[in-house]
């Protein structure tokens, strides 16, 4: 686990700086994330939101739906880092399009001050709902 903590130091970085750009001025609760795409690529994101919560958008999504505008489809990591002095996972909406669209990749959880956490997306989200859901049922 420590020698992957030290290949998404970057990545880390990376995401504490995207969290420096959010856009959040109702809320003050700040997020930023860093992806890697198998490329080698990183693709940041931040939170922006309006006074309508519902239109906001995640770091998450942002960082994923950047990478996808550029032409990347897979993926090793997504860094994702919270003003917080606790791990802040991403919300349910984030880890659904995530795993429909990243896979179970790594997912780096990064404190306020710094401290990390690794785990999968499949922990996070052990039962996804995917396209295989959507298959018809066949008698």
């Amino acid at each position: 686990m420590k020698q992957s903590r030290q290949k998404y130091r970057t990545l880390v970085t990376l995401a504490r700086a995207a969290r420096r750009r959010s856009v959040s001025p109702y809320s003050r609760f700040r997020v930023g994330a860093a992806l890697l795409g198998r490329s080698g690529t990183a693709y940041t994101g931040c939170n922006v939101e309006t006074s309508s919560y519902s239109l906001t958008i995640c770091a998450e999504r942002t960082a994923l739906f950047k990478a996808l505008s550029e032409g990347e489809k897979h993926f090793q990591a997504i860094a994702i880092a919270a003003d917080t002095d606790g791990f802040v996972p991403p919300c349910g909406a984030c880890r659904q399009v995530l795993f429909e669209l990243a896979g179970d990749i790594d997912v780096i959880l990064v404190t306020g001050r710094g401290r990390t956490r690794m785990i999968t997306l499949s922990e996070l989200l052990p039962h996804p709902f995917t396209a295989r859901n959507l298959q018809k049922h066949r008698p």
